[in-house]
């Protein structure tokens, strides 16, 4: 599988003319999506909350479904993740096993998720909320797929990273958004700011953005082990330069730092050039959880994994959150 790049203008709101030349495509897109969103989904017999956005790339959905998983565990409920399993070769409805599994079978994301509660992938996501409720789901958590109708949703939360905003907001391929902002906006719930506002969304966006709230990303404590240690830091992500300077924020000496396509499986030369990386700059190697699942056993040996936490400027909005999702579906 080819994974490219997003092109620079896409994150350019100053730029004008490429964009003007791809309006014709990025309003057939826009159409199409519009008109898949009057289909009607099939509505299970559980509630469904969907964490989804409105461009390509990583925007932390992931770590805010892990966030409201662990919450709903809490509560004593017995949530499964639904997800497309981006990047793995099973193409039919899969209940996700950790221990039969690999991130090519499966995605790496649904790998990680897997190791807090029941995960199925598929594309098809009425098909795996069935299954989901048939081994005993109470309620069913969406890992993307704000844009698929198949499956209705009782609440849609929409992710923003901070540090990219909505690009320069256009839709695809003129920029990096699947839909219209303001019709993404009208059909979710709620929408959470993940980092510091670099682009000023919340000026341009904050009177449309449904109950807006924020969010920030604090380093695991495995990071301690990292003081006073040379690093080489590598990622394959949609933006690998946030796990980077969240490195360097928490005082971690970087010799090098590594960028890898977004979910980017290793392959052997990439890892004896790390290794030699390392080597060659008395470092240790550092990664993500979600690259670390993608490295064959013995490599993950070596290497460091630090993960991110979610911290909600308001510790009572995620409860406030599940509470209208689990109130209004029973209802």
């Amino acid at each position: 599988m080819v994974r490219l790049r997003a092109p620079a203008f896409w994150s350019q709101p100053s730029a004008k003319i490429r964009p003007l030349l791809l309006s014709p495509f990025s309003a057939i897109v826009a159409a199409i999506t519009a008109r898949k969103q009057r289909q009607m989904g099939w509505t299970a017999p559980v509630p469904v909350l969907c964490c989804g956005n409105i461009s390509v790339g990583g925007t932390g959905k992931t770590t805010v479904v892990l966030d409201l998983a662990e919450r709903l565990l809490q509560r004593g409920k017995n949530p499964h993740i639904l997800t497309r399993g981006y990047g793995g070769r099973l193409r039919a409805t899969t209940r996700v096993n950790p221990a039969q599994h690999t991130a090519q079978d499966v995605g790496d994301e649904p790998l990680l998720l897997a190791q807090l509660c029941p995960v199925w992938v598929g594309a098809d996501r009425a098909e795996s909320a069935r299954m989901a409720v048939a081994a005993g789901a109470d309620c069913l958590l969406m890992d993307d797929g704000f844009q698929n109708p198949s499956l209705h949703k009782n609440l849609s939360l929409l992710v923003v990273d901070g540090g990219a905003g909505l690009g320069n907001g256009h839709v695809l391929p003129a920029g990096p958004l699947r839909e219209q902002p303001l019709q993404a906006f009208a059909r979710a719930q709620a929408t959470v700011l993940i980092g510091p506002d670099k682009t000023g969304f919340q000026e341009r966006f904050g009177k449309v953005a449904s109950h807006l709230m924020r969010a920030g990303l604090r380093q695991s404590d495995t990071i301690s082990v990292l003081q006073g240690q040379r690093c080489v830091a590598f990622a394959g992500l949609g933006r690998p330069e946030k796990f980077f300077e969240g490195l360097k924020n928490c005082n971690v000496a970087l010799a090098q730092t590594v960028a890898f396509p977004d979910h980017y499986f290793y392959k052997q030369q990439d890892l004896a050039r790390l290794a030699d990386m390392a080597v060659s700059l008395q470092a240790r190697l550092v990664t993500t959880p979600k690259d670390a699942v993608r490295l064959p056993e013995y490599f993950r040996h070596k290497v460091i994994t630090v993960g991110v936490e979610l911290v909600w400027q308001n510790p009572a909005a995620p409860e406030i959150l599940l509470d209208q999702f689990l109130n209004e579906a029973a209802g």
